[in-house]
């Protein structure tokens, strides 16, 4: 805008002296301009706005105003924050239509054979009553136990019988005489 204050003499009373006659052109590039997401809150920043905070690790953030920047560097959670875009999604609002999630298909559920049983003896044990089982378990637990006493009384059998004390000379824990 050139005020007539500024202008050169031949132009003040022509279309440049007032702001309302101001020729408007479109942007030369005839692309939109570049808006940026605040780093906090999820607002939009136009340009010539914000501000842009860079990182010793050259990561940059850019916030709306001093009030986002100021809670970030005081490390808040935006999602705590109830007026942030972050919270606000997480919490459904603003959401004027519905989006239905779409359905994918579900994959059936194949059953294989693992390698030591076929699939036959998987599904029968499957649709075993609770009651078979546990009393299979019982009898495994109860034949462990059985084979577990066999074997311990078959080393006592085959130990060495101990002789009375000083039987053997050396043959006990030294005592320190």
């Amino acid at each position: 805008m050139i005020c007539s204050y500024f202008a050169p003499k031949s132009l003040i009373g022509t279309f440049f002296s007032h702001p309302t006659t101001l020729p408007l052109t479109p942007n030369p590039t005839g692309s939109s301009m570049k808006v940026e997401l605040c780093s906090f809150s999820g607002q939009k920043i136009y340009p010539a706005k914000g501000r842009l905070y860079v990182r010793l690790d050259n990561r940059v953030f850019r916030f709306a105003n001093g009030k986002c920047e100021s809670l970030f560097l005081q490390r808040k959670n935006p999602r705590k924050i109830a007026w942030t875009a972050f919270c606000r999604k997480l919490h459904k609002k603003g959401v004027t239509e519905e989006v239905h999630k779409k359905k994918g298909k579900k994959s059936a559920k194949t059953s294989r054979g693992i390698v030591g049983l076929d699939l036959e003896a998987i599904q029968a044990k499957r649709t075993q009553k609770p009651e078979v089982r546990t009393a299979a378990r019982q009898e495994a637990i109860k034949q462990a136990k059985e084979s577990k006493a066999a074997r311990a009384n078959a080393t006592k059998a085959h130990a060495p019988v101990a002789a009375g004390p000083g039987a053997t000379k050396g043959a006990g824990p030294n005592k320190g005489k």
